[in-house]
């Protein structure tokens, strides 16, 4: 069961991302049901390497890292790489190459959040690990 834990998290993460993505911009492509389902795997780790007692702000701020870092990279690839302009952030400010930008940074800190919570309490209901408990500040 433990392999098979991160093939489930990683496409319930990827199906959500996708769904956001319809709900928000009306279309979505295959590579960000790869690079959502990653993101949510990666922010589901951080309360498998650091305690429980960690603020959850932090655990925001250390997850919206982790998902504009994987962007970047994922944009590089994708859309530098090849070709493909899955997403353009050159219009906004403070981006990096057009791959990241600092309002999107702000908005994963929301989403790594909710994602965090989700992550947890999936491993909860579905996988019987530990019960979330969580310290704000």
């Amino acid at each position: 069961m433990r392999a098979v834990r991160p093939l489930v998290l990683c496409s319930i993460g990827g199906l959500l991302y996708v769904l956001c993505e319809f709900i928000f911009r009306g279309c979505s492509h295959w590579t960000m049901f790869l690079v959502g389902g990653l993101c949510f795997w990666l922010i589901g780790l951080i309360n498998e390497v650091i305690p429980w007692e960690m603020p959850l702000w932090k655990q925001c701020i250390i997850g919206a890292v982790i998902i504009t870092t994987v962007e970047f990279i994922a944009g590089c690839i994708i859309n530098i790489g090849l070709g493909w302009q899955v997403w353009d952030y050159s219009g906004l400010p403070f981006n990096i190459m057009g791959q990241v930008c600092l309002p999107f940074a702000v908005l994963w800190v929301v989403v790594a959040a909710v994602g965090i919570v989700l992550d947890d309490y999936l491993r909860y209901w579905i996988f019987r690990q530990e019960k979330p408990l969580y310290k704000l500040f």
